[in-house]
């Protein structure tokens, strides 16, 4: 990359070299009269040195033009001590033709060549609602699959489900009271799925409110445990098959096949053998009858593996999960993406794995999200029930329907555009925003097909296809850029760059950041130029090039942002 370059010219002159810097840091000038890359490394070394930043960047200036590489055409000194380089026109017009030449794989890289890569993601727990904290963290665990798969990493796409607790216990009693109405196996899936939220909500309510239920849901929490009884046998495996049905059929909207899943109810025994083993080396302690974590030793917080009536809690399940992942596969980083409120959560677990496997904490890192909330400050549905991730999907389909309008389109495509659309929108809306932060949720705007959306991007593409079809048409093939110059060249060449520093950042809302500022300036593009022009045959090839180019970076980009393409909208 040109980026790279740039970092080794200033980093091999000898006043880097002298001062011992071992860092220099590059940016792209928010206005391109500015140059293509800006550094302020003048500025940092003249702490040390005693000169002015100006003197130190005339220096490095003269240093570098010594023998200036062939993309740089100048370098100039700006402000008080900024260095700023412009990049040759050779340079940029190669850079279009390298995307042509390379098409779907422009962008790929090598920073994680030949590693191996664990993503755990989604996660959502059988027998409760699909909820839209699992699509926050499907969008941006699938994105960061991607991006690894991008830096040439070898990616496993792991799902942990939550397959046994009270919420399956109070599941399970609440059909037991309804096992009149229970489903048989010719009814929908969807009735299925609607028969156990509505048991839920039932068990839910019985365990606060009647301490008679309270027992009996408790009880039934150890006999799944036990796989004790038959008849809560039957009532369980029947729900954890309809559930993980129910998550496929969301999974194939999302985009989304997983490579393993791993359950709690799997995890349970191993996690409370680990627990019991570590007592033993002092790593957890028994208090009040329990097992603890003492995290306070560690400057955390202390949490229960194993509660006092002898059963392993999530923390344990989780410990069993992590040497479960470590004897299923060889691996250099393990990727976890769930809520930002965990983070604590995983301060302790990963403290505690990591003094049984010193290992573990160089190879572990935690992607939080934030919450997603309405703009209308609703996050309930009219029945007053958390809205559940389906239920938005859902919701958002029928709204990109409607904005779709009468347009000419085969009903059924018109359904399955509509799908691509509403994901999108949810998609884009949760990758812009900056990892760890709150989202807020606008419908309409999230559908806007005027700017900073997942279907805006979607109808650039479309546009681009209509525009290259015409220049088909015409005898226009667009195969090589011949010469131009515009300001979407000095910006399609960042996209290597800005796909690394995505994956090595964790950071999807990088993508999302530059396909938004890309398409805003091909729509420029479009509309000051005429691109289809038999009367100017050798520039209109050119922009017919630079088009296509626009349309492969596009496609990349939506691809690793998890987008499907639409050809129509």
């Amino acid at each position: 990359m040109i980026k790279n370059i740039i970092v080794n010219l200033l980093s091999k002159t000898s006043i880097v070299v002298n001062s011992g810097v071992t860092h220099v840091h590059l940016e792209h000038p928010s206005d391109m009269t500015h140059g293509d890359y800006s550094t302020n490394i003048a500025l940092v070394l003249s702490k040390s040195a005693g000169v002015s930043p100006r003197e130190i960047a005339e220096n490095l200036k003269q240093e570098i033009e010594k023998d200036l590489p062939k993309e740089i055409e100048r370098v100039e000194v700006a402000g008080a001590g900024f260095l700023n380089f412009f990049l040759s026109k050779d340079f940029l017009n190669h850079s279009i033709n390298t995307i042509l030449k390379e098409g779907k794989d422009f962008g790929k890289g090598e920073s994680f060549q030949g590693k191996k890569v664990l993503v755990e993601y989604t996660d959502p727990n059988p027998f409760k609602v699909f909820h839209i904290g699992h699509l926050m963290q499907n969008a941006i665990g699938e994105s960061l699959t991607r991006l690894a798969e991008f830096a040439g990493a070898d990616v496993k796409r792991l799902c942990y489900q939550g397959d046994v607790g009270l919420h399956v216990a109070k599941t399970i009693w609440g059909m037991i009271q309804a096992r009149v109405a229970f489903p048989q196996d010719g009814d929908s899936l969807t009735d299925k799925i609607k028969f156990m939220g509505n048991a839920y909500v039932v068990g839910n309510l019985a365990y606060t409110d009647d301490p008679k239920a309270k027992e009996e849901i408790k009880e039934i929490n150890k006999k799944v445990y036990e796989r004790s009884d038959p008849e809560i046998n039957i009532y369980y495996d029947k729900g954890k098959k309809w559930s993980l049905e129910h998550f496929e059929e969301i999974y194939k909207k999302l985009g989304t096949k997983f490579d393993e899943y791993f359950f709690e109810s799997e995890m349970a025994g191993p996690g409370k053998e680990l627990v019991l083993e570590f007592l033993k080396k002092g790593i957890f302690k028994e208090s009040d009858g329990a097992i603890i974590f003492p995290g306070e030793e560690h400057g955390l917080h202390t949490r229960v593996f194993i509660n006092s009536e002898g059963l392993p809690t999530y923390e344990a399940k989780d410990l069993g999960l992590f040497f479960a992942k470590s004897n299923r596969y060889e691996y250099d980083l393990s990727v976890y993406t769930t809520a930002s409120e965990q983070s604590d959560y995983f301060k302790v677990l990963f403290s505690a794995i990591g003094m049984i496997d010193k290992s573990f904490k160089e190879k572990a890192v935690h992607v939080p999200h934030g919450l997603l909330r309405f703009s209308d400050g609703k996050m309930s549905s009219r029945k007053g029930n958390i809205i559940s991730g389906e239920d938005l999907i859902k919701d958002m389909e029928v709204k990109a329907m409607d904005k779709m309008g009468e347009r000419e389109m085969d009903e059924s495509l018109k359904r399955e555009v509509s799908e691509i659309v509403a994901v999108s929108a949810i998609k884009y809306s949760i990758l812009k925003q900056s990892p760890g932060k709150d989202i807020v949720f606008d419908p309409e705007k999230s559908l806007s097909f005027e700017g900073d959306s997942g279907p805006y991007l979607l109808y650039a593409l479309v546009r681009t296809n209509s525009i290259l079809r015409k220049a088909k048409e015409a005898g226009l093939t667009g195969e090589k850029f011949e010469e131009g110059n515009y300001k979407l060249q000095k910006m399609l060449y960042r996209f290597p760059e800005i796909v690394e520093r995505a994956w090595l950042e964790k950071s999807p809302q990088l993508v999302a950041d530059f396909l938004q500022e890309v398409a805003h300036e091909f729509s420029a593009f479009y509309a000051n130029e005429k691109i289809v022009d038999t009367d100017d045959l050798k520039n209109s090839q050119s922009k017919v090039a630079l088009t296509r180019a626009f349309r492969e970076v596009l496609k990349t980009g939506l691809f690793l942002l998890g987008i499907k393409e639409v050809e129509r909208m």
